[in-house]
C-alpha cells in the first residue's frame, strides 16, 4: 500500500482540469496505454502569451492522475520560457511528495508539458535520435542520464521508479548500471562504512560519518545542478543544515531534504538521524 499524502488524494479524487482544450495552441502526448501510463496534456495561451487554460487525460494510478491535476495548475499563468522550467521535482512537491517508486508519474508530467510546448513551437521530438535502452518502456539512455543527473539517483531501483525503465524484462539492468556509473565517475563509488548492526556510535564517530555521508554521497550530486549544502550543527540524531544555491530557493527543498539528504544519512550513518533546514 502507497502512503500518499493528503493533497495527492485531493488531486485523485477530485482532478483540476480534466479533458482537452478546445482549439489548443500546444499539445503534448506522452507514454502508452500498452506501458500502463499515459498522458495527453493541451493547452490554449492568452493575448500576453501566457497559459490560460491547460487539461489533461491521463490514463494510469492515483499518482499519475494527481501529478497530471498538479502540473495543470502549476502551469496556469505562466509563459512558455517560465513552464518549461517546471520539473519533475516541482510537481512532486506541490503535491507535498509522491512515494519514490512513483516518481514516474511525475517525470511524465513534465515530458508532456516540454512535448506540448514543443509542439507549439513546431519543434520535432528527437527522441529517435538515442539509444533505446528499456524496451520494454521505450526508455532513451539520454531519458535515463536527466532522470539521474535532475534527481541524483544513485541506484538501478531509482532509477527504474523515477523512469520505469528496468521494470520489465530486466534485460536492460546492466546498461542502466553503466549509465549510473557514467554520469558518477568511470570509477563505482568507495563502499561507505557502514556501523555494524547494534553499534552506537560516539558523538565524535557520528560527527565524522555524517560529514563523510555529505561530502562523498550527498554534496556533489546537488553542486552538479547547482546547488549546494552546509552543515551546520549535529545535535544528537539533529542533523542541522543550511542549503545553498539553487536548493535555497527551490520550491521543493523539503522534498529534498527528506527524500535525498535524510534518506542518505539514515542509509549511511543511523535509522534515527532527523534533518532539519537552518534558514537565515
Amino acid at each position: 500500500m502507497w502512503e500518499y499524502t493528503d493533497k495527492v488524494k485531493d488531486h485523485f479524487l477530485n482532478p483540476r482540469n480534466v479533458g482537452e482544450v478546445e482549439n489548443a495552441d500546444g499539445v503534448g502526448e506522452v507514454g502508452s496505454l500498452a506501458c500502463g501510463d499515459a498522458l495527453r496534456l493541451t493547452f490554449k495561451l492568452d493575448e500576453n502569451k501566457r497559459i490560460k487554460e491547460a487539461k489533461f487525460k491521463t490514463f494510469g494510478c492515483a499518482s499519475a492522475i494527481a501529478s497530471s491535476s498538479a502540473l495543470t495548475e502549476i502551469v496556469k499563468g505562466m509563459t512558455l520560457e517560465e513552464a518549461e522550467k517546471v520539473t519533475n521535482q516541482d510537481i512532486a512537491g506541490y503535491l507535498g511528495g509522491l512515494p519514490e517508486e512513483k516518481m514516474h508519474c511525475s517525470v511524465m508530467g513534465r515530458e508532456a508539458l516540454e512535448a506540448a510546448i514543443a509542439n507549439y513551437r513546431g519543434e520535432e521530438q528527437k527522441k529517435q535520435e538515442f539509444e533505446i535502452v528499456c524496451k520494454c518502456f521505450g526508455i532513451t539512455d539520454k531519458e535515463i542520464e536527466r532522470a539521474i543527473r535532475e534527481n541524483n539517483l544513485t541506484t538501478r531501483e531509482q532509477v527504474t521508479h523515477y523512469t520505469k525503465a528496468g521494470g520489465g524484462c530486466q534485460a536492460c539492468h546492466p546498461k542502466i548500471e553503466a549509465i549510473l556509473e557514467k554520469v558518477w565517475g568511470r570509477e563505482k563509488k568507495p563502499a561507505a562504512p557502514v556501523p555494524p548492526p547494534g553499534r552506537k556510535l560516539t558523538n565524535l564517530q557520528k560527527i565524522r560519518l555524517v560529514e563523510e555521508t555529505l561530502q562523498r554521497e550527498i554534496i556533489p550530486p546537488m553542486r552538479a545542478d547547482g546547488g549546494d549544502l552546509e552543515l551546520v550543527d549535529i545535535d544528537g540524531n539533529t542533523v542541522y543544515v543550511a542549503l545553498r544555491g539553487t536548493c535555497s530557493f527551490c520550491p521543493s527543498s523539503e522534498f529534498t531534504l527528506k527524500k535525498y539528504v535524510e534518506s542518505k544519512l539514515r542509509e549511511f550513518v543511523g535509522p534515527d538521524i532527523v534533518v532539519k533546514e537552518v534558514k537565515p
